[in-house]
């Protein structure tokens, strides 16, 4: 309701802005969203603004691929930075750095569509309107690099307004209002959700969702994690999704386990949400459960087929030709339903995932997106579950196996400091023993 209120009474100040300037420019008004844009930088007034802000927003959504990626060519060359004003700026504050000339070369140095963002943000449907021009942008940045620099821009002001002292945690249940499940079920990205029965299961009593709102988006989880109330650490998913499984009374479990962490907003790419989501969830869990003394995942390894396919050589404790053989093994798409098969390449599988978790980098960080999400929040690479996830999207990306990074409570910090200055892996004996390259 209070959502519903505020929005009236910004659409009224709106529709009064439009009727000032309707009545002041009659027909002559550009109604093109470069048009609009360009009297919205020059208006002063709330309501005018806020009127033309609104216009813009209506105009985005209403406009074709083709509109929408000339509309960012115009914020790329019409609103960016002024080479000349930068120069001077820069002039006139090596020549006397004053509290002054500092402050006009910060202001010199930020591009006007910026300000035209913060603008466009103050009409009803703003900050949506402006994460789904940079879900658009990121969408076309291979395409065209030349729009990093506004891409850049977006991500600046995104940042700040998405901050997390504005966001609000909320459980997700079977009360929750049908338009959010409906989206949990569309942005589930690790372990798609078949239906109605299996969101369900997912939120029956042995099992928690909870994701991260934002006022401005008070209907869009941001991102939401699934957790599973177990005994012990779970070494395979489709138990944990298994609609007909038993179902654990939460008071006797001992483990938590977070099985799916799925980003929603495209738009917000590159914003880091999950970090404060599972810290929050920890402690949420640990006042409702306090029997619960462990806290894990169970994580794909998105990257290592990818990585396996490519790999060429040998390792420090495999040669090139058990490598070949491995790989050979696996051209049978169905090697993981013959024992035979499955038993003879397990432990050097397992070692070549434990050398790519630990050993593979990129920039002196791990290789696999996950493990270094992961590790930059603390967590400790526990446990390697063999055909832990035997879904075809499971066996695409990581032969089936699974991850467990555990969250040992005392050890959290100790293990954030030696991953972010150390750029060490923490993991454990078992895991750094298959890793070894001799």
């Amino acid at each position: 309701m209070k959502q519903t209120l505020v929005g009236q009474f910004f659409n009224s100040i709106a529709d009064a802005g439009r009727e000032l300037l309707d009545r002041g420019a009659g027909k002559s008004r550009s109604h093109t969203i470069e048009g609009v844009c360009r009297d919205l930088m020059t208006q002063k007034g709330e309501a005018s603004g806020m009127a033309l802000a609104r216009e813009v927003v209506g105009l985005w959504h209403k406009a074709e691929d083709d509109q929408r990626l000339a509309f960012m060519e115009f914020l790329l060359k019409e609103v960016s930075l002024d080479s000349e004003k930068v120069d001077e700026a820069v002039k006139a504050y090596e020549s006397d750095k004053s509290f002054e000339n500092r402050r006009a070369l910060a202001a010199a140095l930020e591009a006007p569509r910026q300000e035209l963002m913060r603008r466009i943000n103050f009409a009803p449907g703003g900050t949506a309107a402006i994460v789904d021009m940079r879900k658009f942008l990121v969408s076309y940045l291979r395409k065209k690099p030349e729009l990093r620099a506004v891409d850049a821009d977006m991500q600046h002001l995104l940042v700040s307004w998405f901050n997390r002292g504005f966001l609000e945690i909320e459980e997700i249940n079977w009360k929750t209002p049908a338009v959010v499940l409906e989206k949990l079920i569309k942005y589930e990205a690790v372990h798609e959700i078949t239906g109605w029965d299996d969101l369900r299961r997912r939120l029956d009593q042995d099992r928690r969702c909870f994701a991260f709102f934002h006022p401005a988006l008070p209907e869009e989880p941001l991102i939401f994690v699934e957790v599973a109330l177990v005994k012990g650490l779970a070494a395979a998913v489709q138990p944990l999704l298994d609609l007909e499984g038993e179902r654990l009374d939460p008071t006797k479990a001992d483990t938590a386990i977070f099985y799916s962490i799925s980003n929603c907003q495209e738009g917000l790419k590159g914003i880091s949400f999950g970090n404060f989501l599972i810290k929050q969830v920890v402690s949420e869990l640990s006042a409702e459960l306090p029997n619960l003394k462990h806290f894990s995942t169970l994580s794909p390894i998105p990257g290592f087929m990818k990585w396996f396919a490519e790999f060429e050589g040998r390792t420090g404790r495999l040669s090139k030709d058990e490598i070949d053989n491995v790989k050979k093994e696996m051209l049978d798409k169905d090697w993981f339903n013959k024992e035979e098969v499955s038993s003879k390449i397990k432990e050097p599988l397992e070692q070549l995932v434990a050398h790519y978790l630990v050993n593979e980098k990129s920039r002196n960080r791990p290789l696999d997106p996950v493990s270094r999400f992961h590790l930059g929040n603390g967590a400790r690479l526990e446990r390697i579950n063999w055909l832990g996830d035997i879904s075809e999207n499971g066996m695409k990306q990581s032969a089936g196996l699974l991850v467990n990074y555990y969250y040992s409570l005392k050890d959290i910090e100790r293990n954030h400091e030696a991953y972010i200055n150390d750029r060490q892996v923490v993991a454990s004996s078992s895991i750094l023993s298959l890793a070894k390259d001799n």
